[in-house]
C-alpha cells in the first residue's frame, strides 16, 4: 500500500495507458486486465475523478489505423482528455503534465499496457516530476519477452514491476501498488 502524510491532500486522476487493439492483442490475461480497467474507469467517473486516456503511435502503430484504436471494451467519453504520445513516457513530448496541473492532480492511478515499456516509463516520469503514482497491480499487462536474455514471461515482468514499484520514493513523491478492488480515489 501507498504511504502519504496524513495532512497531504490527494487529488487523483486515472491514467489509462495504451490499451489499443494491436498493443494488447497478445497480452497476458488480456480480458481480465481490460475488465479491471473498465471497472476502474466506471468507479473514477462515478466519483468525479478525471479519466485521462493515453494513446501511443509510432512507425509500427500508425495513428488512425484500426490497430491504433482503443479496444472496443473501453469507451472514452466526450470531454475526457486524450494524450497522444510517441515515446514510452506519457509525459515526454505531450501536454500531460500541464493537464494534470490544470486539474490540480498530484496522484496518478496507473493502468494499461505494456508493463515493461510505457507503464514503467510513465511511472518513473511521474515520480521525477513530483507526482505520486499508484500502479494498479492487476490492471496492467504485457507480452512475453522471448528476445530477452534470459527470456522473460509476461507474468514474470508484471510480478517484478508490481514488487519493485511498492518501494519507489523520491523526496517529493511516492510510488505504490493496489489491486483494482482496493484502489482509493481521493479527489
Amino acid at each position: 500500500m501507498l504511504y502519504f502524510e496524513k495532512e497531504q491532500m490527494m487529488n487523483s486522476a486515472l491514467l489509462v495507458i495504451d490499451v489499443q487493439r494491436d498493443v494488447v492483442a497478445q497480452a497476458f490475461r488480456r480480458d481480465e486486465v481490460i475488465t479491471n480497467i473498465a471497472s476502474l474507469v466506471e468507479r473514477a467517473r462515478n466519483e468525479g475523478v478525471p479519466v485521462i486516456w493515453v494513446q501511443h503511435s509510432d512507425d509500427e502503430l500508425q495513428q488512425g489505423t484500426e490497430g491504433w484504436s482503443y479496444v472496443p471494451e473501453l469507451t472514452m467519453r466526450d470531454g475526457e482528455p486524450v494524450v497522444h504520445k510517441k515515446f514510452g513516457d506519457s509525459f515526454e513530448g505531450t501536454n500531460l503534465e500541464q493537464l494534470l496541473n490544470e486539474h490540480g492532480v498530484n496522484h496518478l492511478i496507473v493502468c494499461g499496457a505494456q508493463t515493461d515499456a510505457c507503464i514503467r516509463s510513465t511511472l518513473h516520469g511521474a515520480l521525477a516530476r513530483g507526482f505520486n503514482a499508484t500502479l494498479v497491480s492487476d490492471a496492467h499487462t504485457t507480452d512475453d519477452c522471448a528476445w530477452a536474455t534470459p527470456p522473460l514471461s509476461a507474468e514474470q515482468i508484471i510480478a517484478h514491476t508490481n514488487f519493485y514499484w511498492k518501494w519507489q520514493r523520491t523526496p517529493r513523491a511516492a510510488g505504490g501498488t493496489s489491486v483494482t478492488g482496493e484502489v482509493v480515489f481521493s479527489s
